[in-house]
C-alpha cells in the first residue's frame, strides 16, 4: 500500500506536472501583465505631475524675483532722483547766500569807495568760490562711480557761477562802464586778450576744441555752427562800438569849430556814451549763451573737461602775468 501511494504522487509524470504548472501561470497570466503596466503608467503619470508642478513652482519665483528687482531698482532710482533734487535745492541755498554777501559787501562799501573798487573785492571772492567749484568738478570727473546726472550738476553750477560775474559786471557798470570795458580789474596780460571787458567766445571754442574729443560728426557740426554764430555777434558788436567811437569824435570835432560853451556841447553827447553799457552786457550775454550752449552740445564729461580747461586758461594768464611783472622788476633793478 505504501508503495502505490508513493508511486501515485511522486511518480515522474506527476512531479513533473506540478513542477510545471506555476511556470505556465507565470507565463501566460495575462491579468498579471495588465497589472504591471497600469501601475507602471500611474507611475509615470505621477512624476509628470510632479514634474510640471516644479517647472510651474520654478516659474513662478523666478518672476516673484524679476518684479522684485524692478521695484528694487525702482526705489533706487526715486532715492537717486530725490538725493539729485536735494543737491540741486543745496546749490541754489549756497547760491543765494553767495548773492546776499556780495550784497552786503556792496552795501558796505557804497558811498566809501569807487565802484569799481567795490566790484574788484567782490570779484577776488567770486575767484575764490569758483576755483573751489572748479576743484570739485574736477575731483567728481575722476571719480568712476558718479553718475552723469551728479556731474550735470556740478557743469550746471560752474556755468551759473558764469552767470552771476556777468550779473556782478552789470551792477558796476551802471556806475563805471569804463573800466569794465577796459577790464581794468584785469592784470595786463589777461587785458591783452580781452574783448569788451572779458573773454572772446569764439576764441575760447577754438582754444577748447581739443579738450572736447573725442567729437562725433553732429557735435563737431553744431560746435562750428555756434563758433559762427559767435563771431558774427562779435563782429556786430565791434563794429557798432567803432561807430560810436566814430560818432562820438565827430560830434566833438564839430562843437571844437563851432566853439560856444563846453559843458552844454560835452552834455549832448552823454547819451552816447551811456551806450556803452548795453554794448556790455550784449556782450556778456553772447559769453553766457555760449557757454550754456557749449554744454548742450557736449556729453556732460565733454562739457566738464572744457570747464576745466577754460579755468586754467585764465590762471595761466594770471600766472604768466606774475611771470612777467617778476621779470620787470628784475631788469629795472
Amino acid at each position: 500500500m505504501w508503495d502505490n501511494t508513493y508511486n501515485e504522487h511522486f511518480s515522474p509524470n506527476t512531479s513533473r506536472s506540478l513542477t510545471s504548472q506555476p511556470d505556465t501561470m507565470l507565463i501566460y497570466n495575462p491579468d498579471f501583465s495588465s497589472q504591471e503596466s497600469l501601475k507602471s503608467s500611474k507611475d509615470s503619470e505621477k512624476e509628470k505631475n510632479v514634474s510640471y508642478k516644479t517647472q510651474r513652482r520654478l516659474a513662478q519665483n523666478r518672476e516673484a524675483a524679476r518684479k522684485s528687482r524692478l521695484k528694487k531698482k525702482a526705489y533706487v532710482q526715486e532715492l537717486e532722483s530725490g538725493r539729485l533734487k536735494l543737491a540741486k535745492l543745496e546749490l541754489e541755498i549756497e547760491r543765494t547766500r553767495k548773492q546776499a554777501a556780495y550784497m552786503d559787501l556792496s552795501n558796505t562799501c557804497h558811498g566809501t569807495l569807487p565802484g569799481i573798487v567795490a566790484f574788484e573785492k567782490k570779484y577776488d571772492i567770486w575767484v575764490v568760490e569758483q576755483h573751489k567749484k572748479e576743484v570739485k568738478l574736477a575731483t567728481m570727473l575722476q571719480n568712476t562711480n558718479i553718475s552723469d546726472m551728479e556731474l550735470r550738476v556740478s557743469v550746471d553750477d560752474v556755468v551759473n557761477h558764469y552767470q552771476a560775474l556777468f550779473e556782478m559786471k552789470a551792477d558796476a557798470a551802471k556806475t563805471d562802464t569804463f573800466s569794465l570795458l577796459c577790464g581794468s580789474w584785469k592784470s595786463p596780460v589777461e587785458r591783452l586778450f580781452q574783448w569788451l571787458g572779458g573773454f572772446r567766445p569764439s576764441e575760447i571754442l577754438y582754444i577748447l576744441m581739443p579738450r572736447f574729443e573725442p567729437l562725433t560728426d553732429t557735435q563737431v557740426v553744431n560746435l562750428s555752427r555756434l563758433r559762427h554764430t559767435c563771431r558774427q555777434a562779435e563782429d556786430a558788436l565791434t563794429q557798432g562800438l567803432d561807430k560810436l567811437e566814430q560818432t562820438l569824435a565827430q560830434s566833438v570835432a564839430i562843437n571844437i569849430r563851432q566853439g560856444g560853451n563846453y559843458d552844454e556841447q560835452m552834455s549832448s553827447m552823454i547819451d552816447v556814451l551811456e551806450s556803452l553799457e548795453n554794448f556790455l552786457s550784449q556782450a556778456d550775454h553772447l559769453r553766457h549763451r555760449t557757454l550754456q550752449q557749449m554744454s548742450r552740445i557736449l556729453t556732460v564729461r565733454q562739457a566738464s573737461r572744457g570747464l576745466l580747461a577754460l579755468g586754467e586758461y585764465f590762471q595761466r594768464l594770471h600766472l604768466l602775468n606774475s611771470l612777467w611783472s617778476s621779470r620787470s622788476r628784475c631788469v629795472s633793478s
